[in-house]
């Protein structure tokens, strides 16, 4: 047995693959020595740059850009293979590492996709020929003239930093001989001519891939590195052809990059979690013809992630229902070890609800995420998401449950109107205030240079350089919201068990009686409320109730998709909470399916927790009543499955069977997590054992010991959740 050996709670020790050097690597990373390594050194100080104040925003980007370059640590991990590593502890969290009078004058962003396939394929020398030209252009404005020469300034400063490590490479050269002084010269050969020319290898490809990932890294953003596997593919499969590389080979700088992507860990508590960051994988999908593309590294990231438990790059696969079995069981394989970190689109149905929304096909088959599971197309957009909860439209808006007076709709048909009416006002309002989305003059010179689009502007990536922009309101609560109604209609509308502002008033005093009611009255309450909770709710294939989400969701794409585009900006549907179900359930009142106000209800389009009873598979045949191809931005329907139900030949055939059947209903994007209460309880008191953990949380996986309390005790509650 390694002594480097990896162990899930749920399943026990996981593959042994790798070699020592690499096992040994990946324990160190795993175990936070580099993340502490970064937060000695936390940024750099832009005080001593005479006149500071007095620059431009742009000025003032360049030269924090060019302090960080010239003064981060370099560091070179024991046997690593690929070179770079973003070094500053401030651009953990998701800001530009430079500070002036002890303040951060400029940020980092995230959730995109970066154009790292085309920085690949061309070098970035190509990038500075480009904006050369672009310069030359006569009618450019100061402002475009800024933007593009503050590109160019970036990659200048890339230059020096990538002079730094070749400048160490070489003195360890010199210092060494033999195996040693042949791997420091491997790591030169490599280097030396990427990111800024094309690779000749697959592993100056893979180089290159990290180099400029690390760099956007170390200014503080956080990107998804995309569609791996076709970005490497023809470089992998031209050295194997040639006999120029091995697959272990390949496999082996494979799981380095994998390993290096934990660089930021440090075990230690930032509220939800240490591995948030973002660097979303994307496998699989179409090729340009639209036809199935997966590749041996398709099946090489998978295997890595099987071996090590690396929660950091979660890993969306785009997948049909005709898709091989063995990639299913690979998939199956990953997910059973718990962590949550492989999940799965519905390929075909991504690609067509995107094209009915407006994209071509090619820009459609191409598609990735941002670094959760919300899609674009990436390194030609610029994107973010405005989260809202739709819960209280209901409760305060239509109900007026915190008020003193209550409605009294003589049928449900006239509820559901006045909150449809209620929504569809919310929707305009927001809608309004889209039109104004990316008109900043906000420097993201680093990101603007990986996105397709600025360079031929000559504007920022947030100030409409792209190709695309898009802003997506997303609607949480959801699930919660179905419920209620179709409480509302079975306890006022169908049983006629009692008046709606009297269940309204019951709702105000949140399921408590009056206090001089009656015994009569008491027993009412309690009886009414039991009632309320035996009802069988979203998630238990309940075609009726079922129904009501599924009209919720298009009443509300419908009303989206009045405005798909203006000013500019696309606006694409989504549904998400992305846990916000913790800092929402502190406003929230009491539903009428009984749960009391504060109750941190569902995430994603999952169910309520403790309201699925009968399943898995009645939860994914529920959710697969919504219209997905109505939600271009997308929708997360989350699993949790007993450890127990996906042990040996038996497990992997059900959650096989689960994926093809969200597939084949029609849904849009599955997260199964594998985990078992009592070891998250232990994990909680014990957190010394359980380094490692990693589970679902929404669109990233995290360690369950980096959690606060409060996302330690929702993940717990949600965990007895669809049991298979």
């Amino acid at each position: 047995m390694s002594e480097y050996t990896f162990y899930s709670p749920f399943t026990g020790s996981r593959p042994i693959i790798s070699d020592e050097k690499t096992r040994r690597f990946a324990y160190e990373s795993l175990l936070g020595k580099y993340g502490r390594e970064t937060s000695l050194t936390p940024c750099v100080s832009l005080d001593g740059i005479a006149g500071f104040e007095g620059l431009s925003s742009y000025e003032k980007y360049d030269a924090a850009v060019n302090e960080i370059v010239r003064r981060c640590p370099i560091r070179f991990a024991p046997d690593e293979l690929l070179c770079g590593s973003a070094t500053l502890g401030d651009a953990i969290g998701a800001r530009l590492p430079a500070t002036f009078k002890s303040e951060y004058p400029l940020s980092g962003i995230n959730h995109l996709t970066s154009g790292f396939d085309r920085a690949v394929r061309e070098g970035l020398d190509s990038y500075e020929a480009r904006i050369d030209k672009r310069l030359s252009d006569d009618g450019l404005d100061s402002n475009q003239t800024a933007v593009l020469t503050s590109m160019k300034n970036t990659i200048s400063a890339m230059r020096i930093w990538h002079g730094r490590y070749l400048c160490e490479i070489k003195a360890n050269i010199e210092k060494t001989s033999g195996d040693e002084q042949k791997y420091w010269i491997d790591l030169y050969e490599n280097l030396e001519p990427v990111p800024f020319k094309a690779p000749s290898s697959f592993r100056q490809a893979i180089q290159s891939l990290w180099f400029c990932f690390a760099f956007l890294r170390l200014l503080g953003n956080w990107p998804g590195i995309g569609r791996i596997d076709l970005i490497l593919e023809p470089y992998y499969k031209d050295d194997l052809e040639s006999g120029k590389i091995t697959y272990d080979e390949a496999r082996t700088l494979i799981c380095h990059f994998m390993i290096k992507g934990c660089e930021w860990i440090r075990l230690d508590s930032r509220g939800s979690g240490d591995a948030q960051h973002y660097q979303n994988i994307v496998l699989c999908g179409d090729d340009d013809e639209g036809n199935e593309f997966i590749s041996d590294i398709s099946y090489t990231v998978l295997s890595a992630t099987e071996e090590f438990p690396i929660p950091d790059y979660p890993i969306a696969v785009r997948m049909r229902e005709d898709s091989p079995q063995e990639l299913y069981e690979a998939i199956a394989r990953v997910m059973r070890h718990g962590s949550g970190v492989a999940a799965i689109y519905n390929n075909d149905l991504v690609v067509d609800s995107m094209v009915k929304f407006g994209y071509s096909p090619s820009e459609a088959r191409n598609f990735a995420n941002d670094g959760c599971w919300e899609v674009q197309v990436p390194g030609k957009t610029c994107f973010t998401y405005c989260p809202i909860d739709i819960f209280p439209l209901l409760q305060d808006k239509t109900l007026n449950i915190g008020g003193d007076e209550y409605p009294d709709f003589p049928d449900f048909e006239s509820l559901y109107e006045t909150f449809r009416e209620t929504m569809a006002v919310q929707v305009k309002e927001w809608n309004a205030g889209a039109d104004n989305f990316a008109r900043w003059d906000m420097p993201m010179s680093a990101i603007s240079l990986f996105t397709d689009g600025c360079i031929e502007t000559g504007l920022g990536y947030y100030n409409r350089g792209a190709v695309y922009t898009a802003y997506s309101l997303h609607y949480g609560g959801v699930p919660d919201l179905c419920d209620c109604l179709y409480a509302i209609k079975k306890l006022v509308y169908d049983e006629k068990l009692v008046t709606l502002p009297k269940l309204c008033r019951i709702l105000h005093n949140d399921w408590q009686p009056e206090d001089d009611s009656d015994e009569a009255e008491v027993e009412f309450v309690s009886a009414l409320r039991a009632r309320a909770r035996s009802l069988e709710y979203y998630g238990n294939d309940n075609p009726e109730c079922d129904a009501i989400i599924a009209r919720i969701v298009k009443d509300f794409t419908d009303e989206m998709a009045k405005t798909k585009e203006r000013s500019g900006v696309l606006r694409p549907a989504g549904l998400s909470t992305f846990g916000r179900q913790i800092e929402w359930a502190k406003n929230r009142l009491a539903g009428a399916d009984g749960h009391g106000k504060h109750y941190i209800r569902a995430n994603n389009i999952a169910p309520t927790p403790g309201t699925d009873v009968k399943g898995a598979s009645a939860v994914i045949k529920s959710a697969c009543n919504i219209d997905f191809l109505a939600l271009p931005c997308g929708a997360a329907l989350d699993l949790k499955l007993d450890p127990n139900s996906v042990k040996g030949d038996e497990g992997i055939n059900a959650l096989v069977g689960l994926m093809k059947a969200f597939i084949r209903l029609g849904g849009f994007f599955l997260q199964i997590d594998v985990a078992d209460a009592a070891a998250l309880i232990d994990a909680k008191l014990h957190p010394e054992k359980y380094p490692n953990l990693a589970v679902r949380i929404s669109g990233w996986s995290a360690r369950f010991v980096t959690l606060d309390d409060h996302w330690q005790d929702m993940i717990i509650g949600r965990t007895s959740q669809n049991r298979m």
